[in-house]
């Protein structure tokens, strides 16, 4: 079993307004040089809450936020801290979160000889409207040319993110959104349907009818077309929302669904160390208070529900549950365990069961949730 480590920049330039991630806004290298010294504190510190892994590392992932708005020079003394505290494998995928317009080519080359190898930008749309809805700060242009500009710096492995589902928005709008994506020719894409969350401004304008309400049978037309147009573009479809070339499906990404560690640092971090689970404190002034002063950044820790997290983040990669797997784990039947509910199902067209694993249908995908209350 191999591990990963997370590390959660949590600094924006705007705040987006579908967006309930732990974010502050980018005030200046004052404040990003406070927040990387404790992150580099709690990544060295010898007594943090959980143990050092046993297996190395093969996965760094720095998400947000921006991890884009940190300098090169910060970025590498995160790194170092890192490669000082665990033992990092030859082939690390280092991915780094960025969005567009807040790169130089300059700052792309910086990070490519840092040890970046995967670059994943949040284009969430090319269609100018939808991205001043979204309060991005960038339009269409600046993520083409980000996506240019990763290429001359040498980035080989990219991924970028689209949102279906945006309100007013057509399948006219999300097919010319597929095709610029394709056309573009990424190893990776993250293909999400829109969520609504609550006390996001984007949630607000929902309520107040500011904005129409998504339409659940437009985003499910939405869904269709995605799978057909990144099958004809050679992108196969590994997990409900991401697609990939052959060798290029996010390694970090995949930890998540197949249960390995990963250690996560900074503010609203989440670890797993195979057992529990931790979260750290999710202000970030009380998080670099608590690191400045000695104390842990945990806040929450509970036993990991092995059994149901198993199948519902089975269920989520294309490949399914394998049911000898988990009887090797947990020593039981699944099909005697949840049988009934398998059964039923089956027989609604949700997920395909045979004697080796069992796996979600199209509508399956679509109704998720559904399919993962049954395992809960």
């Amino acid at each position: 079993m191999t591990s990963g480590v997370y590390i959660h920049v949590p600094f924006c330039k705007s705040r987006c307004s579908y967006c309930d991630f732990a974010t502050d806004v980018y005030r200046g290298r004052g404040a990003v040089d406070r927040y990387v010294n404790a992150l580099v504190k709690e990544i060295s510190d010898p007594n943090s809450e959980f143990p050092n892994p046993t297996s190395q590392i093969e996965t760094l992932y720095f998400g947000g936020g921006t991890p884009s708005l940190l300098s090169p020079r910060q970025l590498e003394s995160i790194v170092s801290a890192v490669s000082d505290r665990f033992a990092l494998a030859d082939d690390l995928e280092l991915t780094l979160e960025m969005n567009p317009a807040t790169v130089t080519p300059e700052k792309l080359r910086a990070y490519r000889s840092i040890g970046v190898n995967r670059a994943s930008f949040g284009v969430q749309t090319f269609n100018n409207r939808d991205l001043k809805l979204l309060a991005r700060g960038h339009d269409a242009t600046d993520a083409r040319l980000t996506y240019i500009h990763l290429r001359e710096a040498g980035f080989e492995n990219v991924s970028f993110d689209l949102i279906a589902g945006l309100p007013g928005q057509s399948i006219d709008d999300w097919q010319t959104n597929l095709e610029e994506a394709v056309a573009l020719a990424p190893e990776h894409l993250s293909l999400y349907l829109l969520e609504i969350h609550e006390g996001t401004p984007l949630a607000e304008q929902l309520r107040s009818q500011r904005r129409p309400v998504p339409d659940e049978d437009v985003a499910a037309e939405m869904y269709e077309l995605m799978l057909e147009m990144t099958a004809s573009a050679g992108l196969d479809q590994y997990e409900i929302s991401n697609f990939a070339r052959s060798g290029f499906e996010s390694r970090h990404n995949s930890k998540y669904w197949t249960l390995d560690p990963v250690f996560g640092f900074g503010v609203s971090a989440h670890s797993f160390d195979g057992r529990e689970r931790y979260s750290n404190e999710r202000d970030t002034n009380l998080y670099v208070n608590a690191i400045e002063s000695g104390a842990s950044a945990v806040v929450a820790r509970e036993p990991a529900e092995l059994r149901s997290e198993f199948v519902f983040l089975g269920l989520r990669m294309m490949r399914g549950v394998d049911f000898a797997e988990y009887e090797r784990r947990f020593g039981e039947d699944l099909r005697v365990r949840n049988g009934e509910g398998i059964d039923r199902l089956s027989s609604l067209g949700l997920i395909v069961a045979d004697e080796r694993r069992m796996k979600l249908t199209r509508r399956g995908a679509l109704l998720s949730n559904e399919v993962f209350a049954e395992f809960l």
